[in-house]
């Protein structure tokens, strides 16, 4: 699921980019929107293929985990402080759901049908 939907969500930071790429990072106050858009957008497709994949699994996982952090950062304090720790949890669930599920690929790894398990079975 977590690279599914990393993988989604760097597509469409391409396919509508005045909204979901470089617009959308203007409009958090995010210096270099275009640049950051672009770059942000590549971290989340090319990791989010190789969770998919199973394929340096732990690695991928680490730009995603500070992608996460940096967007509930972002986009969430202005609504804990306006309005409250329940507010601004229950409108980052899958914000805290994608960092959740990318600290707990980094902790465990790929699993036994990644590509990751199949290369080290085989002393690769």
């Amino acid at each position: 699921m977590v690279g599914a939907v990393f993988l989604s969500e760097g597509i469409q930071k391409f396919l509508f980019a005045d909204t979901l790429g470089a617009g959308r990072f203007e409009k958090i106050g995010l210096p270099s929107p275009e640049f950051l858009g672009s770059f942000v957008g590549g971290f989340e497709i090319v990791c989010g293929l190789l969770i998919l994949v199973g394929l340096f699994t732990r690695l991928a996982s680490i730009p995603l985990i500070i992608i996460m952090l940096v967007a509930i950062a972002t986009t969430k304090s202005e609504v804990l402080a306006e309005k409250g720790f329940w507010e601004m949890m229950h409108g980052s669930r899958t914000d805290w759901a994608m960092l959740l599920g990318s600290l707990f690929l980094l902790i465990k790894g790929g699993g036994f049908w990644s590509a990751d398990k199949i290369l080290t079975k085989n002393g690769a």
